[in-house]
């Protein structure tokens, strides 16, 4: 309730008072907004009818029956958890490192390697798709798994090289140089010291590359096969040649999950402050 009605300062005057109101008033707005078309689709997943469209006359959960016996759906989903964890394990651990050695050293044209680390994350991603697919073309990579987990790494790794190198302006590096000067090797020190401190970052940024991973589209439609269509992918799909309420179903239990990521990563910052 305090965010509704809270104690102002003795010196607010009135028009300070309505601004306030006025701006918390506008920022719910925008984001009922933004957040209804992703609630809307919550229902439908629920309806007896076999197409998309309110009212709801009946209920029913047939569609994540469906979604849940057909092999389409059920290949994709498989593709999704193996690009996906792969590529968010190879971002991480690659992102980690290049973010450890640009914090920790100076060097003649170190901005132009931290902005090439960080491009995937501003260059389009359809022209990401389009030379990945013209350069993969060459080495045999198109409709692999491998193709896509590198490319996927690629667009991943920037986020985790972010939110460690921001976690890494606050660590303390005597605590390195203590854990050397007592006998400790560079790795141990790295996994016994360093890394508990920077975790939260670590695992925030793991996070980002494993949902930047796991909703990709557009790479995927270039790049993978009818082996490694990905959930995204197999909804693009199904939106295109028949759309069925089978999509909404896939789309409730992809915010659940996508919902329970940032409720992680939220969990994740409160303890790193």
């Amino acid at each position: 309730m305090h965010f509704l009605f809270p104690t102002f300062p003795a010196y607010f005057t009135l028009l300070d008072k309505l601004g306030w109101y006025a701006l918390r008033l506008g920022s719910i707005a925008v984001l009922a907004f933004l957040l209804l078309p992703v609630v809307v689709i919550i229902p439908l997943s629920f309806s007896d009818s076999s197409f998309l469209a309110y009212p709801i006359e009946g209920w029913s959960l047939q569609w994540y029956r469906d979604m849940w016996n057909s092999g389409d759906w059920s290949r994709a989903a498989k593709n999704s958890f193996i690009i996906a964890p792969a590529a968010t394990l190879l971002a991480t651990t690659l992102g980690t490192l290049a973010a450890m050695g640009l914090a920790r050293t100076q060097f003649l044209g170190k901005g132009f390697i931290t902005g090439l680390l960080i491009a995937p994350m501003v260059v389009p991603v359809v022209v990401v798709g389009v030379s990945s697919y013209l350069y993969f073309a060459r080495l045999g990579l198109n409709d692999t798994y491998l193709g896509l987990i590198l490319v996927h790494t690629a667009l991943g790794a920037p986020f985790v090289v972010t939110t460690v190198l921001a976690t890494l302006q606050s660590f303390n590096h005597n605590l390195v140089k203590a854990s050397l000067s007592l006998g400790a090797g560079p790795l141990e020190t790295f996994f016994r010291v360093t890394l508990p401190v920077i975790a939260p970052g670590v695992i925030s940024g793991a996070l980002f590359a494993f949902a930047t991973s796991f909703d990709e589209v557009v790479v995927t439609l270039f790049l993978a096969g009818p082996d490694q269509v990905t959930l995204p992918r197999q909804m693009f799909t199904g939106i295109r040649e028949n759309i069925s309420p089978t999509i909404a179903a896939v789309a409730t239990l992809l915010i659940l999950f996508t919902t329970a990521l940032m409720l992680t990563l939220e969990w994740l910052r409160g303890r790193r402050k």
